[in-house]
């Protein structure tokens, strides 16, 4: 009952919030970045908190991501940072919200588990975090509470889109999955799921009891299971080995989308996510062990000439305060608390 209301709210807050008007919020939001643009000569910028991290990359070019070629061709056509003032893009990293497994406190891993009543609230929450942050491509990981949390939290994005998952798995999964609409194509937003943005798979472990594994194995050794970067538990995969994978699949598949000038959203799990933070934060092996990433808190990231910038994570709605926004993100946010 509690999971069914949360959808109804979720499906439901859009037209709340006053944005079933003929033009779309972010239509609007384009319209005011590009007059602000035009008529802010001699004025001043408003003051941005310092980020937390700022170092330099190498530009990557590398394999364009697997996105078909026409829902690409209606993301460039469809002015998708038309409201830009400069050359960043946005990345917003989430992990999933709370699973099944998690509320039992079982090693979860690769075993595909949904969402808790408490997952699903978690999940709308953090829609409303980023709501007026521009998303045009979303990744998820193959398990389903990545690809819940993914869906419930484009309900409260103010542009309305509708996220559509691509299937290129084989040449007839792709035919029978086309949008012949031109119109269509540009309200969606493509979603990839990629098993590399899995969980870490934690072997032997799986389906355990974290608690009664410890009184068994001994807290230290399950410890090390956990949280080290280069022990692995049985038959399990080692964060190293994790992070093989996920950091190897944002480089040819996520940053060039960046590169674009593409605005994305990475759903994916704890052990994933930490794997990307460590590259894009340059953290080392004994860093990434203290690293603790909580269900359902999107984390901002923005990427300007080669750069990644970490921003932290949006403030709840409910909270007041400025955010560190760059000048673009805060033409966004400006717009749209007036228009709330």
């Amino acid at each position: 009952m509690i999971m069914a209301t949360a959808f109804q709210q979720a499906m439901c807050s859009n037209q709340l919030h006053g944005y079933g008007d003929s033009l779309s919020c972010c239509e609007e939001l384009r319209n005011f970045a590009m007059i602000t643009k035009l008529c802010s000569f001699g004025t001043s910028k408003m003051p941005l908190k310092k980020a937390n991290c700022r170092y330099n990359r190498t530009k990557v070019f590398v394999v364009r991501a697997s996105v078909s070629d026409s829902m690409l061709s209606s993301l460039d056509s469809s002015g998708h940072d038309s409201w830009k003032t400069t050359d960043e893009s946005t990345l917003i990293l989430l992990r999933h919200g709370e699973s099944m497994w998690n509320e039992k406190n079982l090693f979860t891993g690769c075993v595909d588990v949904p969402l808790t009543n408490k997952g699903v609230i978690e999940a709308i929450e953090a829609g409303k975090r980023i709501r007026n942050i521009p998303i045009d491509i979303i990744y998820t990981s193959a398990l389903v509470r990545s690809q819940m949390t993914a869906m419930l939290a484009l309900t409260q994005h103010c542009c309305e889109k509708v996220p559509i998952f691509l299937h290129n798995e084989t040449e007839q999964a792709t035919l029978w999955s086309q949008i012949y609409s031109e119109d269509t194509k540009k309200q969606s937003i493509p979603v990839i799921k990629a098993w590399q943005l899995n969980e870490r798979m934690y072997g032997d472990l799986q389906g355990l009891n974290k608690q009664e594994t410890a009184e068994r194995f001994g807290k230290e050794q399950v410890y090390k299971w956990r949280r080290s970067y280069y022990v692995r538990p049985p038959n399990g995969e080692s964060l190293e080995m994790c992070l093989e994978r996920a950091v190897s699949y944002f480089k040819e598949q996520v940053e060039p989308q960046l590169l674009a000038g593409r605005h994305l959203m990475v759903v994916a799990h704890a052990n994933s996510l930490r794997s990307i933070i460590m590259y894009l934060d340059n953290l080392t092996p004994q860093e990434v062990i203290d690293l603790e990433l909580s269900t359902g808190v999107p984390m901002l990231y923005i990427y300007k000439n080669g750069e990644f910038t970490r921003r932290g994570s949006p403030p709840a709605p409910t909270e007041a305060g400025v955010y560190s926004y760059t000048w673009n993100l805060a033409l966004h946010r400006q717009m749209f608390d007036q228009m709330s």
